[in-house]
């Protein structure tokens, strides 16, 4: 007896386009040889707290902010993936991350055996040939210590076991702390590639500003826990943070957010007061939104809203639109975004 009409296209026996899918799986996500620069993001299931204050049970989950950062500076040591900006809230955390694959090709198979033994226990024999126990390992044994070393390579220059080894940890201390058992991550995390400056630069700004637009501060100087305080700090004489993505303008270093550090910071200020204005612009643009080529509306839609009017990918119109043909894509979300807003810087510098 058939309960169900199968009359879609995929029932039919007609392959659907990779777009027209639920679910994409992270292969076709996460492609270094599009983009290096990701953003990322990971929720609690149900009522679960990640940090902050449970109104339901009166309890402070705040020193849960600091497990986060220290493992994510612990795997950034690690993994060749660098932290470019962060901010933990109270049941997510938001990331903005580069992928570094030629810097862990250029690690010696003791290196790569060495950095995954600091993650995990690893296989006797592994651990027999960094101690150097004797009898030495035979050509055989060699063989497969070689072959455990690519493994681990790939795994290491990995974002999905990045974040895996991320929330595994966070998991395990939480569910330890509240004496439960069971799921506290929701199953995938969310990840947008960024496909030039401009995405980039909207997206760490995004992060960085979460707390200033859930209420939880009012200043860069306020948002703690976030990738900007940490960089404030450090401009104020503390401590560096260990792992955080440095800033080169020049553009030449291979591991660095290519733009000027003061400019982010004057770029960020400038985002979160018109956040806590909420009203329409009334100073003069920052100069960096110029040299990003983006009009006030494109910034403010893409530092602002970023989650509902970017899907995917996060870019300039034309960089979303090769990043859809790239991929075999008909459409990507956020592509009509920036042509609008195009026109309506022009037609606002025509009316002037």
């Amino acid at each position: 007896m058939m309960l169900f009409r199968l009359a879609s296209a995929a029932y039919a026996g007609v392959p659907l386009p990779l777009s027209a899918a639920m679910t994409r799986p992270r292969s076709c996500l996460v492609h270094p040889a599009d983009t290096r620069w990701y953003h990322c993001v990971s929720r609690c299931v149900r009522r679960a707290y990640l940090c902050g204050i449970d109104h339901a049970s009166g309890r402070n989950f705040d020193h849960r902010r600091t497990w986060v950062t220290e493992r994510l500076y612990e795997l950034g040591s690690l993994f060749a993936i660098d932290v470019a900006a962060y901010a933990v809230m109270s049941n997510h955390y938001h990331l903005v991350v580069h992928l570094a694959p030629e810097r862990a090709a250029t690690w010696s198979e003791r290196e790569v055996l060495q950095r995954w033994t600091r993650l995990f226990a690893g296989p006797p024999l592994v651990r027999r040939y960094l101690d150097g126990e004797e009898p030495a390992p035979g050509p055989a044994e060699l063989e497969q210590i070689s072959r455990l070393a690519a493994t681990f390579r790939k795994r290491l220059q990995d974002l999905s076991w990045f974040l895996r080894l991320l929330n595994e940890s966070i998991s395990r201390r939480a569910n330890a702390e509240d004496q439960c058992s069971g799921r506290f991550w929701e199953g995938r995390f969310k990840s947008q590639a960024l496909l030039d400056l401009p995405g980039l630069i909207s997206a760490m700004i995004y992060v960085d500003l979460n707390p200033v637009r859930a209420g939880m501060a009012t200043t860069l100087e306020a948002s703690s826990h976030t990738s900007i305080h940490a960089r404030l700090r450090e401009l104020g004489g503390a401590v560096q943070e260990p792992g955080l993505m440095p800033f080169d303008a020049t553009g030449r270093a291979p591991s660095a957010i290519p733009f000027d550090l003061g400019e982010y910071i004057r770029l960020a200020d400038w985002r979160a007061r018109q956040q806590q204005r909420d009203q329409s612009i009334t100073e003069t643009r920052p100069p960096a939104l110029h040299r990003l080529g983006l009009s006030e509306e494109a910034f403010l839609a893409m530092s602002g809203q970023l989650m509902k009017t970017f899907g995917n990918a996060i870019g300039s119109p034309a960089a979303i639109a090769e990043h859809c043909a790239r991929r075999e894509l008909r459409y990507s979300r956020g592509l009509g975004m920036g042509q609008r807003a195009t026109k309506a810087d022009q037609a606002g510098r025509e009316s002037r």
